[in-house]
């Protein structure tokens, strides 16, 4: 892909994304929330749309999340924006060198990725952040676009079951139509990747559909849930991505 090619693929896909309208359910939560709001964020705008990617279109590292949530990234228009779980996952890439700021509350801040980029296997806001497996297939094709113009993606850091599910489901789907509708000689060859769990790391074959393969490793998601509870720690999840960030080539600042 040419220089600038990636920036300007993700920008098309991205303009076409956020007018998506495919899933009934997921259309009429995020705008009746948008419309409702949160007591706190009664005076501000909320996005209300699908949410693109957001990060560094040449990363070579790729983190998948499950869905914008509700008055976070559905208020804010940016992924992990405006809630307890980007407030986790910002500050983990401020302090692994891979962001410019360890906060992320608008899309106005100033933040920058280096080296890495953030999408989700579901661009609207869920009720109970839980998608259908109908609206996760009718979504699929966002993801499949951003990683075909993500050139230099080759490992994959998963955000809980439903992001790692996706990623393995992708590679397994473009490996069996590289070959034409079978699978390829070497995927078959290769035994499926392990069932999810922290700390999960596998090589599959390249969910973009090139030739080569790629990692995925796996982390619980940084929700509130987790981080809170203590299931999900900060040194926990630091282990995991500087695992990820050396299988891309990326230094780790510490």
């Amino acid at each position: 892909m040419i220089q600038g090619g990636a920036a300007r693929a993700l920008e098309q896909i991205a303009a076409e994304l956020v007018e998506c309208r495919r899933c009934p359910r997921l259309v009429t939560w995020r705008e009746d929330v948008a419309r409702e709001k949160r007591r706190a964020y009664r005076d501000q705008t909320y996005w209300g749309r699908p949410v693109p990617g957001f990060g560094d279109p040449d990363a070579p590292l790729v983190i998948v999340g499950l869905a914008p949530a509700a008055h976070g990234a559905n208020r804010t228009g940016r992924m992990f924006t405006g809630d307890r779980s980007g407030d986790f996952l910002y500050a983990a890439l401020f302090r692994a060198g891979l962001a410019s700021q360890p906060a992320s509350t608008s899309r106005g801040d100033g933040l920058s990725l280096r080296g890495v980029f953030i999408t989700a296997p579901c661009r609207c806001a869920p009720p109970d952040n839980k998608p259908a497996n109908e609206e996760l297939a009718s979504c699929r094709i966002w993801l499949e676009r951003e990683l075909e113009a993500l050139h230099r993606a080759r490992v994959y850091l998963a955000l809980g079951k439903i992001g790692y599910d996706a990623v393995v489901a992708l590679a397994r789907s473009r490996s069996a139509g590289a070959a034409g509708g079978r699978a390829q000689r070497g995927a078959e060859a290769s035994p499926r990747p392990p069932s999810f769990a922290h700390g999960a790391e596998a090589v599959i074959p390249d969910p973009r559909g090139a030739a080569a393969e790629a990692r995925l490793f796996g982390s619980y998601h940084v929700s509130q849930q987790n981080t809170q509870t203590g299931r999900l720690t900060g040194a926990m999840f630091d282990e995991v991505l500087r695992r990820a960030m050396r299988a891309a080539g990326l230094r780790d600042p510490g």
